[in-house]
């Protein structure tokens, strides 16, 4: 019986050392934390914008003429060239007055001959006191008439052959042609309200795309003007809507001189090369500007915390966590901050964890505990 009690004791003794060890892990486990030491570095950081995207040169064509369609000469998202003729309107009305226009012209030419004839004959009868001065005056203004009458006429004519040549709708420029709203024996005007076609140039293409007016002050007081800012700007991407990085880097060059009041936003436009003719008007995208910042302290950002919207860290100072508010720059990678205020190089922070430390919490590192 006597050693039954002594062998229970012996096992109660192991059981607590047993608890005591486990806890001690556990608690070994509990003050461990990641730390670093606060350095500078070189990053390059992208900030991205929603951009829509559209052609050099887009155009709305509509008719200068009344009439029918009779011809449509292109294919829906054709290429066109400049001065192709895209749609014929019924010619027969035009090609009419401008016949009448010519004969006009030759009308008001022979009536104007004559008229000199009659006024050099008249000047001869004048001398020879066989008309009045009348006559005589009667001749000159049915010249001055018959002058007038002719340049009537050949504006007319002019007017008539140009109304002739819209009824061959051509295309202003190189580019791609849009959807087609309207079929052969549709009735157009130069009111519709919707265009023939729209044919967009897009050898290149714009990407309009806006950021806030305090991204806008930062990038000013960086390169220290608007106009140095375009000069100077770094080449950027553009994300296509399928996720995908356009294969051509793009050049921002121009940058509105106002301020949207409704949005507060500044515009900017990016130009891309298309010679592949991938991007099309009326895509979309998204702009990324790359921002290289050189000897900048940079810390992970699984060593902040936020608190009504500041942002701490917690510095070890005497092997104890210490609360730190920072300054961190607007843009970063999503896993790095960069900190413009609150650290220097040396200082050690903890690296991991911060929003589950408290302040005053024992600071143990690796190689301490081992």
């Amino acid at each position: 019986m006597k050693n039954k009690i002594t062998l229970i004791m012996l096992l109660c003794a192991v059981l607590c050392a047993s608890c005591k060890e486990e806890k001690k892990t556990t608690s070994q486990k509990e003050t461990y934390y990641e730390t670093l030491s606060v350095t500078r570095g070189e990053r390059t950081l992208t900030t991205g914008y929603s951009a829509a995207i559209s052609g050099v040169q887009t155009v709305e064509i509509r008719p200068q003429v009344s009439g029918m369609i009779t011809e449509i000469l292109i294919e829906e998202g054709e290429s066109v060239r400049k001065g192709q003729v895209l749609f014929v309107i019924d010619q027969t009305p035009y090609k009419a007055a401008y016949e009448i226009a010519v004969a006009n012209v030759k009308s008001a030419e022979a009536a104007l001959s004559t008229a000199q004839l009659i006024l050099e004959s008249n000047k001869n009868l004048y001398e020879q006191d066989v008309v009045s001065e009348f006559d005589l005056m009667t001749a000159k203004n049915d010249l001055i008439e018959a002058e007038a009458r002719l340049t009537l006429c050949k504006a007319e004519e002019v007017n008539a052959s140009n109304n002739l040549s819209y009824t061959e709708v051509r295309s202003p420029v190189n580019g791609v042609a849009s959807m087609i709203p309207y079929r052969v024996g549709a009735l157009v005007n130069s009111n519709i309200s919707q265009p023939l076609v729209t044919v967009s140039d897009d050898s290149q293409v714009y990407a309009y795309f806006s950021m806030a007016e305090n991204q806008m002050l930062n990038m000013v007081l960086q390169y220290g003007s608007l106009n140095n800012a375009i000069k100077q700007m770094p080449e950027v991407e553009l994300i296509l809507s399928n996720g995908q990085t356009y294969e051509h880097t793009g050049k921002i060059n121009a940058i509105s001189g106002t301020i949207s009041e409704s949005t507060g936003a500044v515009s900017l436009r990016a130009v891309f090369n298309n010679r592949n003719h991938l991007l099309r008007n009326g895509g979309s995208g998204t702009i990324v500007i790359p921002t290289t910042l050189k000897d900048a302290i940079i810390i992970p950002q699984s060593a902040t915390y936020e608190l009504q919207d500041r942002v701490f860290v917690y510095k070890v100072i005497d092997g104890k966590a210490s609360a730190t508010e920072i300054r961190i720059a607007p843009q970063n990678n999503g896993k790095e901050y960069i900190v413009e205020a609150g650290l220097e190089v040396g200082d050690i922070i903890v690296a991991e964890g911060a929003g589950l430390i408290k302040e005053g919490t024992e600071i143990k590192t690796r190689e301490e505990q081992e």
